[in-house]
C-alpha cells in the first residue's frame, strides 16, 4: 500500500470521500498506536508460545476408514496433531502482514529483529532462573526426581522450552523473513493489487518452511516429539509436518477475508491509500 513508509510516517493524508482531513496530531497518534498494537499482538504472541511451545500435543482429529481402523501412510497412524504453541502462531504472521500493507517492508523486518531478540531475552531468563540457587533437593549438582522420574516443574517446562525457542528461533527468523519478502515480491508483482494473493502467497510459502524446520529441528535437537519406536520416524515426521502445515494452511485461509477487510477498513482509518491505489500521494 505504502512503499514510503519505510521512514518515519510522513503527515500528508489520502483523500476520502465522506471523510474529513484530520489534524496532524490525531493522525500521527492513530498511526504509531495501531503499530503498537499489531507489534504487541506479534511479540506477546511469540513469548506465549514459546514458553508453552511444546509443554503439550493436542490431538485434533484422525482419519479412519470403513472398518474404523485409523488411516495410515506407510504404516504411520495419520493422526492431525499439533504443539499448543502452534495454535496461536498464525496471528503473528496476519500481523507481519498488516505490518507490511500499512507500514512497510522496514518496519515489518523491524518487527521480526525484534522478535528474535524477545526469544533471547526469554532464553536468558529460563537460562539464569536454573542456574541461581533454589530450595530444590539436590545430590551434588543433580537435583533429585519424583517418584515418577520427573523433575520439578520448572525445570520440565525449561527444558522443553530451549528445545522450543532454539527450534522457533530458528524457523521463526527464516519464515518470518521469507513472509515479507514474498508479501513484497507478489505486491511488486501485481502493482499493488489482488490483496488476497499476497496475503495468502507470503503467508502460505512462509509456513511450509516455519512447519518442515521446527519439527526436524524439535526432533533432532530437542527430542522432544512423541514418537513411537512402533512406527517409522521418517514416516512420523513426515505426518507431524504435514499435519501441522494443513492446520496452517486452513487458518491462513481463515484470515484472508479479516486481512482484506481490514486492509481498507484501517487504510481510511489512518488517511492512507487504499490497497491497490496507483495515484500520486497527496501532499
Amino acid at each position: 500500500m505504502h512503499d514510503h513508509l519505510d521512514e518515519p510516517l510522513p503527515n500528508h493524508q489520502h483523500r476520502y470521500e465522506g471523510l474529513d482531513e484530520l489534524p496532524t496530531l490525531i493522525v500521527h497518534r492513530r498511526r504509531e498506536g495501531l503499530f503498537l498494537l499489531f507489534a504487541g499482538l506479534f511479540l506477546g504472541t511469540l513469548a506465549m508460545l514459546n514458553i508453552l511451545g511444546i509443554t503439550r500435543f493436542i490431538k485434533l482429529f484422525e482419519l479412519s476408514g470403513t472398518d474404523g481402523e485409523v488411516m495410515t501412510i506407510g504404516g504411520v497412524p495419520l493422526v492431525f496433531a499439533v504443539a499448543i504453541g502452534v495454535l496461536p502462531y498464525p496471528l503473528t504472521f496476519l500481523c507481519t502482514d498488516f505490518i507490511s500493507e500499512l507500514y512497510g517492508r522496514r518496519r515489518a523486518n523491524l518487527v521480526v529483529w525484534i522478535g528474535l531478540i524477545l526469544n533471547l531475552w526469554v532464553v536468558f531468563i529460563l537460562w539464569i532462573g536454573g542456574v541461581l540457587p533454589g530450595f530444590e533437593q539436590r545430590i551434588g549438582d543433580e537435583i533429585i526426581r519424583d517418584a515418577a522420574d520427573r523433575m520439578p516443574v520448572f525445570y520440565e517446562v525449561r527444558s522443553l522450552a530451549f528445545g522450543a525457542v532454539t527450534a522457533s528461533m530458528i524457523a521463526y527468523l527464516v519464515a518470518q523473513l521469507v513472509d515479507v519478502h514474498v508479501f513484497h515480491f507478489w505486491k511488486r508483482l501485481t502493482r499493488g493489487k489482488h490483496l488476497w494473493l499476497r496475503n495468502n502467497g507470503s503467508t502460505l510459502v512462509s509456513q511450509l518452511v516455519d512447519t518442515t524446520a521446527v519439527i526436524l529441528i524439535t526432533h533432532y535437537y530437542a527430542h522432544a516429539l512423541p514418537i513411537s519406536d512402533n512406527h517409522p520416524v521418517l514416516g512420523q515426521l513426515m505426518v507431524f509436518i504435514l499435519t501441522g502445515y494443513v492446520f496452517k494452511l486452513v487458518m491462513a485461509l481463515l484470515d484472508t477475508i479479516p486481512f482484506m477487510l481490514g486492509s481498507r477498513i484501517l487504510a481510511r482509518y489512518l488517511r492512507l491509500p487504499p490497497p491497490g491505489y496507483d495515484g500520486a500521494q497527496v501532499q
